[in-house]
């Protein structure tokens, strides 16, 4: 009852401001439920040839769980900074609370039902960083872990430490591949986003990756969101 009453909102919302989210889809549910929620809105917007983005908080409220619904039509790179940019002033609020936490919001296409994909211990670096780099500049934080950078470019291909992994095999391949290679020792995942990836195939890249975690495989609470024009040159395939 409580998620047809969301949904419903949801939808009267979009009815009068006469606007539409368009929510990506993904085949897994992460998150079914979530209870004393705020919403964000980012629309997909277009001036003259150019895609822009228009954010709606005028509903949130600090102390509650924050819903992102977010356009899938809409690239990282206009995505991304509004996140940040929400982030850091419900980081900041007065009105906080203890185990609030934010959510992207996604429809299951296979179970027909809404989605929601927890987000809020990621932090983001955004355009001039690869997780290559930063794990050499920052080698002390990370000297317990056996270190995998994944990456997936701007043709939403996927490479995991330089080498073409097929979508299709990629999850089976995370399991068995990184435990062998880690010996013991716990597998911190690093994610790498090219900034032309359009939202829903963030979404999409997340929901597959949630498949791999377990006792031994974390991620990185950090995630580069990269320009590729903007990556020091390193003669190396990311």
């Amino acid at each position: 009852m409580k998620k047809i009453l969301f949904i419903l909102l949801f939808l009267t919302f979009i009815s009068c401001k006469k606007e539409d989210v368009q929510l990506p889809k993904s085949n897994k549910t992460v998150l079914k439920d979530i209870q004393d929620h705020s919403p964000v809105y980012m629309f997909f917007k277009t001036k003259e040839k150019d895609t822009i983005i228009e954010v709606n908080r005028r509903n949130t409220i600090s102390s509650t769980n924050w819903i992102y619904n977010i356009d899938k039509r809409l690239p990282l790179k206009l995505v991304i900074p509004e996140v940040m940019k929400l982030q850091e002033k419900k980081k900041n609020s007065e009105h906080k609370k203890e185990g609030a936490i934010d959510v992207f919001s996604y429809a299951d296409s296979i179970g027909k039902n809404l989605a929601f994909l927890p987000f809020t211990d990621v932090s983001y670096l955004f355009d001039k960083d690869f997780s290559k780099f930063y794990i050499i500049d920052n080698s002390k934080m990370y000297l317990q872990f056996q270190n995998f950078s994944i990456n997936f470019n701007k043709e939403n291909k996927i490479t995991v430490e330089g080498n073409d992994i097929e979508r299709e095999e990629f999850v089976e391949f995370i399991k068995d591949y990184v435990p062998f290679v880690s010996q013991g020792r716990t597998a911190l995942l690093h994610l790498n986003f090219e900034v032309n990836l359009t939202y829903e195939e963030y979404i999409q890249n997340k929901v597959m990756l949630n498949e791999v975690l377990s006792d031994s495989i974390a991620f990185s609470p950090i995630e580069f969101i990269y320009d590729t024009n903007k990556l020091p040159e390193c003669g190396c395939k990311l």
